[in-house]
């Protein structure tokens, strides 16, 4: 029998961990699709990803994000990535508003502790969005970590990973500087041809909202890598 990893644990109890009893929760059920493919020629890396996201039940199309990126491998562990995001959001109310970024990223593999995978994303960006002028500046760092279920080389693993995000400035478009959100994520990792897989599970995301709200999204998640 199949014992339950337990370096699950701590990202199953942050994901439902309760807040503070003033905060007024705003809660949604979404749906999200992440399609990226990777490549490389020696040290020259590139990616390229789509993500639909669905909401409000999800019954619509909330935001699409469209991340190619630019890399240099350092060595087998360490990547440096430029990349650019294109991301068009339509909230359930108010106007449609569109943003541009600017990222560098650092992917980072640690390495393998009792049969543990451990990998890392440091992300810096600069945010432009069409309903204000300001720049914004935001650091993104995520935690992932993967645990084989099989004896198999490339076998089914149990992932779960963390992304805390924290904005850097203020801005005439909405942006505070300070925690801004964190995601959480539990599910399986299931290989493909190659070295492709595809990861699905449950995410949490628990976002700062305006006038003192917090938004919580209950997510499934659908990732699809490609990898050459």
């Amino acid at each position: 029998m199949t014992r339950f990893p337990r370096f699950l644990l701590p990202a199953l109890w942050l994901a439902a961990c309760p807040l503070p009893a003033a905060a007024q929760v705003e809660q949604d059920g979404q749906f999200w699709i992440n399609a990226t493919a990777f490549g490389s020629i020696g040290s020259f890396a590139v990616f390229a990803e789509v993500q639909p996201r669905f909401g409000d039940g999800p019954s619509r199309l909330d935001q699409l994000i469209v991340r190619p990126a630019v890399g240099w491998a350092i060595n087998d562990a360490l990547t440096l990535y430029q990349g650019y995001a294109r991301v068009e959001t339509t909230p359930l109310t108010g106007r449609s508003f569109s943003e541009d970024r600017s990222f560098q990223q650092i992917g980072w593999e640690i390495g393998t502790i009792e049969r543990m995978k451990l990998s890392s994303r440091t992300r810096f960006e600069q945010r432009f969005q069409t309903n204000g002028r300001d720049t914004g500046f935001r650091l993104r760092q995520m935690l992932r970590a993967a645990v084989p279920l099989t004896g198999e080389t490339r076998g089914v693993a149990a992932v779960a990973w963390t992304e805390v995000f924290a904005a850097l400035n203020d801005t005439d478009w909405g942006a505070r500087a300070g925690f801004d959100r964190v995601r959480t994520f539990v599910g399986l990792e299931i290989p493909l041809q190659g070295r492709s897989t595809l990861e699905f599970g449950y995410m949490n995301q628990t976002a700062r909202a305006p006038a003192g709200r917090v938004a919580m999204d209950h997510i499934v998640s659908l990732n699809l890598f490609l990898r050459q």
